[in-house]
């Protein structure tokens, strides 16, 4: 790992990633895996976040480390390909989980009327 990257915390990873999703949005769907998901529209992307996390599942009941690691780095990346078709940043959903931090799931889940 490079000295740069070993720097860079989880939050700059994901806001780094999300930033070139969003210079990739309009690159052409020819040569772009991120543009051509934009291309076919938010359905066929939902659609991707869905296979995503039936394989991050399947890899997790498999109990293969890597497999669990690889599928679930699939299924961040396609959340935040969601996110920029749904014009929502990975700071909003930081700053929510952020507010989440050290609040109980269960009075999450009240709060909420859940």
């Amino acid at each position: 790992m490079s000295n740069a990257a070993s720097e860079r915390t989880a939050a700059d990873t994901l806001r780094a990633l999300a930033e070139t999703i969003e210079q990739r949005r309009g690159a052409s769907a020819d040569t772009s895996y991120v543009a051509r998901l934009h291309d076919k529209g938010l359905d066929a992307i939902l659609k991707k976040v869905g296979e995503e996390a039936t394989e991050a599942v399947i890899a997790a009941k498999g109990g293969e480390r890597e497999q669990v690691v690889y599928e679930t780095a699939d299924l961040w990346f396609h959340t935040l390909v969601m996110l920029s078709a749904s014009g929502v940043s990975v700071d909003e959903v930081l700053a929510e989980l952020e507010r989440r931090v050290g609040r109980s799931g269960l009075d999450e889940k009240a709060a909420r009327g859940e």
